[in-house]
């Protein structure tokens, strides 16, 4: 738990990284939380509702951007937002989970499982809504790719686009660009019509990979990293034939979207899976 002091003390562990993005932007991170609420056990339900903020109105979802909103306020959490790789699509904890000042642990995998363990501790001193705030982001944000990408140009922030006819960057275009065309092309920018296929394919499409996506054998932490190296992996695949002021059409798009769709699935599911275990001791899913 000493890393808890650490993230919630230590405000001069910075590690800017500009621009700062916001993983996922406010629609994926919403749908990502949205997703987990619909496969939260009814004890996990009643005690989310319970440690939610009283401006959620009683919505999970509706804090799932919050921690996009502390960095400036928070300014040790910037580095826990991300965990990027020397670019050989592999991310390795001990390598890759640091800060700017070699300090270990600061990463968005360290993030999760040292909030994760703070919400399961009921002696721990720090304030179990940001707990769950935290972890409901970050558990977003290491499904996003570029949240596992290239350290040397940002995960895809300092590589200059255009996303069809608009100025962007790499990082950008999978936080928001693709699903913003998504929403647009075929959900009629109607949020909740994007929720409901990602649902649907789920629960038929990835029904058979699902309960892979779930499974989690870790008895002392979370399997974080796990999911970062799928992301490192996919982060590789994000930045082929890219390049600065290359413009991304249609054939990145459809190539983009189906990973998006599957990680905001990925990102629900698992979510759901760690608080279900943290407040009904069984991470195995409600049925929708």
């Amino acid at each position: 738990m000493g890393m808890l002091l650490l993230l919630h003390v230590v405000l001069l562990a910075v590690a800017a990284r500009a621009p700062a993005a916001e993983a996922w932007g406010k629609e994926g991170h919403y749908m990502t939380c949205k997703i987990a609420e619909s496969f939260l056990t009814k004890q996990a339900s009643t005690a989310v509702k319970d440690l939610l903020p009283g401006w959620a109105g009683g919505d999970l979802a509706e804090t799932c951007s919050w921690a996009d909103r502390q960095r400036f306020r928070y300014r040790w959490s910037s580095p826990l937002h991300f965990a990027d790789t020397p670019g050989d699509c592999k991310f390795d904890y001990a390598r890759d989970c640091h800060n700017t000042k070699g300090e270990k642990d600061m990463c968005v995998v360290g993030a999760i499982n040292n909030y994760t363990a703070a919400l399961m501790d009921s002696s721990s001193p720090y304030d179990p809504t940001e707990s769950l705030m935290f972890l409901a982001h970050f558990v977003g944000d290491v499904h996003q790719p570029l949240h596992c990408g290239n350290a040397d140009d940002l995960g895809g922030n300092t590589i200059t686009v255009h996303w069809y006819r608009r100025k962007s960057n790499l990082h950008h275009v999978w936080d928001v660009n693709v699903i913003e065309t998504a929403m647009k092309d075929f959900y009629d920018d109607d949020q909740s019509t994007m929720i409901q296929a990602i649902q649907k394919n789920i629960t038929e499409g990835w029904a058979d990979e699902e309960k892979q996506w779930e499974t989690c054998r870790s008895q002392t932490k979370t399997c974080a990293e796990k999911y970062a190296q799928e992301s490192a992996k996919l982060a590789c695949k994000a930045y082929e034939g890219v390049e600065q002021d290359s413009t991304l059409e249609d054939d990145y798009f459809f190539a983009a979207l189906p990973v998006v769709q599957k990680r905001i699935a990925q990102g629900g599911v698992r979510l759901a899976a760690i608080l279900n275990k943290i407040f009904s001791g069984n991470s195995r899913l409600q049925s929708i």
